[in-house]
């Protein structure tokens, strides 16, 4: 059986503690079917929504928890769960509690499209917030915890657990099967594997965990609480409980019939999005080298620094008409079949914001990309973490920050790259958190709708800036594959007018302002 968030709560906290610190989620623009969805999910799940939070009292120290449900469309993360999420760990970070967060989710809640898929960006940098407030964030990842919930904030924890059996990670199995035709590696995704991997810090029921995590806090606090299981390892702890099984997660049938039900046929602007995909799709499409040939004073950098390079990633200095900054982006022309942005692209690009930060230059990040590595080598090398704390630091980076969609901008590799003071889009760009034949595969169990879910789902440059992503589009006349040095010449004079603007503004005002820009995104009344 499947731990549920009431249940979760029972066997954590103090008997009796818990006070629901949770409002009526917030309305957000839904259409009728969704609506249902929405009630049959309640009505399912028991809950008003995928999550839970509050606080209460683990072994006698006073905590704020947040606790995902699976039963309300398979934990999926939208516009009001996000809300509630932030609004309890800013609450966490107020009261000056620690904060124990246990996910369980199919990832972005995909009825809400793009928009929800950006909500990342705003709970991770509260996460980020909290934590630098010098608060604890402890994880306890339940079965399943995958895709962008796992990418974000179920691997930014001080300390990470997981229970037995639960399947975590970054990439879904059936996408895998669906793009490439062959089922994904077993045993790949399991906490046991991540634990051996060292991708998270211990494998155990939850009745051991309310013990960790007690000892672990003790430690963080410097205060001591009693501890009957003092002086000895989780390992040897866990030995001593009886071990319970989790059962495989199963698909959401009424999440998946809802976002069926609400793909309403308008084939002009299916065709218009579709055409958008495939234009950036293009070979001859200029990529970030070809922004760099206009580039002056430029000096090609390589690597992570720690003995690893990636060449799907381009990072340089450089001045954009005599702005000067720091540059990373994806290499569309290194991306080839299943060889795209891995691990140590994501740590390069993370060496890119420390460059900036020290340096005191601006960061223009440049998105290309097919999707981050879906590979059993990137799962077990930590994708997921690293895209999580690649959110992190760039929401809360002291620098100007551009950030341009350029062509594809397909999951966690884009999103990676996403939050800034600015963000221009090329007309035929898009962002979306699978690829449109992925998104189709796990709705409808075949690709053959994948125009009708771009649509949908909102991905392109036009609805990104109708709905706040997206500052600024720069246009392609009528494509940037047709006209590669005009283009080029364009976005380079786009982006130094952003570097030029930022650079003009107080540094100190650009966190707030930003995080402040992702924290209402998606809210009503927050799109331009």
């Amino acid at each position: 059986m499947r731990t549920s968030a009431r249940e979760l709560l029972e066997q954590l906290l103090d008997k009796d503690s818990f006070v629901s610190w949770d409002r009526p989620p917030v309305t957000v623009a839904v259409s009728p079917r969704y609506r249902d969805a929405l009630r049959k999910a309640a009505v399912a799940a028991g809950t008003d929504e995928s999550v839970l939070t509050g606080e209460g009292l683990l072994r006698g120290r006073r905590v704020a928890v947040i606790a995902c449900e699976f039963g309300f469309l398979a934990g999926s993360i939208g516009v009001a769960a996000a809300e509630r999420i932030v609004s309890a760990v800013e609450r966490s970070t107020e009261l000056g509690l620690p904060l124990v967060a246990s996910p369980t989710s199919g990832g972005t809640r995909m009825q809400e499209g793009t928009v929800a898929f950006v909500q990342m960006v705003k709970i991770a940098g509260a996460v980020a917030a909290h934590k630098s407030a010098g608060y604890p964030y402890v994880v306890y990842l339940r079965n399943p915890t995958m895709g962008g919930v796992f990418a974000s904030w179920g691997s930014l924890g001080h300390i990470t657990f997981a229970e037995p059996g639960a399947l975590i990670g970054f990439l879904g199995p059936r996408v895998y099967q669906a793009l490439y035709g062959r089922p994904f590696p077993e045993g790949v995704q399991t906490a046991e594997n991540l634990y051996r991997r060292g991708v998270i810090d211990g494998v155990l029921t939850i009745p051991v965990f309310r013990r960790i995590a007690h000892r672990a806090l003790s430690v963080f606090s410097g205060i001591e609480l009693p501890d009957s299981a003092a002086g000895r390892s989780s390992e040897q702890i866990a030995a001593s409980e009886p071990h319970r099984p989790v059962s495989a997660p199963h698909s959401n049938d009424v999440a998946t019939e809802s976002i069926q039900s609400d793909v309403e046929c308008d084939r002009a602007a299916d065709d218009r999005v579709w055409r958008s995909v495939l234009i950036s799709r293009r070979p001859e499409r200029p990529g970030i080298r070809d922004l760099l040939r206009h580039v002056t004073q430029r000096v090609p950098l390589s690597g992570t620094g720690q003995g690893e390079s990636d060449r799907t990633a381009v990072l340089a200095l450089g001045r954009f008409r005599g702005q000067p900054c720091v540059v990373f982006g994806h290499d569309r022309r290194g991306q080839q079949g299943e060889n795209t942005m891995g691990p140590a692209a994501l740590r390069e690009a993370r060496r890119s914001m420390a460059l900036a930060q020290e340096l005191r230059l601006p960061l223009v990040l440049v998105i290309d990309t097919v999707g981050a590595a879906l590979s059993k080598e990137a799962e077990e090398r930590g994708l997921a973490p690293e895209i999580a704390r690649c959110i992190a630091d760039l929401v809360t980076l002291d620098t100007p920050t551009v950030s341009v969609l350029l062509g594809q901008g397909t999951g966690g590799g884009a999103l990676a790259l996403l939050p800034a003071d600015r963000v221009l889009a090329a007309t035929h760009a898009w962002l979306a958190p699978l690829p449109p034949e992925g998104a189709s595969a796990i709705v409808f169990r075949d690709t053959d709708h994948a125009a009708e879910l771009a649509a949908a789902q909102r991905i392109s440059a036009p609805d990104l800036l109708a709905d706040g992503v997206v500052d600024r589009i720069v246009p392609e006349l009528p494509d940037a594959a047709d006209e590669p040095v005009d283009f080029a010449r364009r976005m380079v004079a786009a982006i130094a007018h952003e570097l030029a603007a930022l650079r003009a503004r107080p540094e100190s005002e650009l966190p707030t302002a930003r995080q402040t820009r992702y924290r209402r995104l998606g809210l009503p009344g927050s799109t331009s």
